[in-house]
């Protein structure tokens, strides 16, 4: 299960993907997410798909890591999918004892496991592509109105960047700890939720004392730098929007533009 998280892995590369602003790379992201909303029936549901199947084309990205990454959400799409095939009134296919199955049900069941599956893709897609620290910058970049009412914007950017650099991180961590507990002779997978649940305290306390530690070290690190925070600091690279950005950009408008006309 561990393996099945991509969230916050970086592939590197040289695609027109990996070469867009990250600014603009974010936008497009959100105007992405807010399309895949807007589609209310199966023909534009299926445009979306096909074109996150030509961004997927573009970006180099093995499709099978973006499937694989949707894996933790099993019991997440399923839940969804139950919820909206037995609650869903319309017209009845299939009635058993109270549950009753209707067309309408299948249909919002459909479109609510596309609609998830391709949005959680789609922001895997972002930062597969897009390294921590030009998502921190671009990021700041995008917030940076926010600083006239005093919001710490460098700050939260910073964040969220070291929160998504060390989800893979903590991820390999976990798997250590677990194949050396289970060498020891520790058992994760018999019993009912409750012993699966105590069986993992082992691997919880060393898991937590790692990550303080590992904040620790970071601090330290922080501090004999001179960090701090964002003001007066300068970057080695500055982000300036280029002519693919903004042929990115209309190709994004004239595709949410779409996906609300259908």
């Amino acid at each position: 299960m561990l393996k099945n998280i991509t969230l916050g892995q970086y592939f590197p590369g040289d695609t027109i993907l990996h070469r867009l602003d990250p600014r603009m790379k974010i936008i497009c992201t959100v105007l992405y997410v807010a399309a895949v909303f807007m589609a209310g029936n199966l023909f534009a549901m299926a445009v979306v798909a096909l074109f996150f199947l030509y961004l997927v084309q573009l970006s180099a990205v093995k499709m099978r890591l973006l499937v694989r990454g949707l894996r933790p959400l099993m019991i997440i799409f399923s839940l969804t999918a139950i919820l909206n095939l037995f609650f869903t009134p319309g017209e009845v296919l299939v009635s058993f004892w109270r549950l009753t199955i209707t067309r309408e049900g299948i249909f919002r069941g459909i479109i609510f496991l596309s609609r998830i599956s391709l949005m959680v893709m789609g922001t895997f897609l972002l930062t597969y592509t897009t390294s921590p620290m030009a998502f921190t910058d671009g990021l700041e970049k995008l917030l940076a109105p926010l600083k006239k009412i005093r919001v710490p914007v460098h700050e939260l950017a910073m964040i969220m960047s070291m929160a998504l650099r060390f989800v893979p991180t903590l991820l390999e961590e976990t798997d250590k700890i677990i194949k050396a507990q289970k060498a020891r002779g520790a058992d994760f997978e018999s019993g009912g939720l409750f012993r699966r649940a105590k069986a993992l305290i082992p691997v919880f306390v060393p898991l937590f004392i790692s990550a303080f530690r590992r904040a620790d070290e970071l601090a330290i690190a922080m501090e004999s730098r001179c960090y701090h925070g964002g003001e007066g600091r300068t970057r080695m690279r500055q982000l300036r929007y280029a002519q693919h950005d903004a042929l990115a950009f209309l190709i994004c408008v004239v595709f949410v533009v779409g996906i609300w006309w259908m």
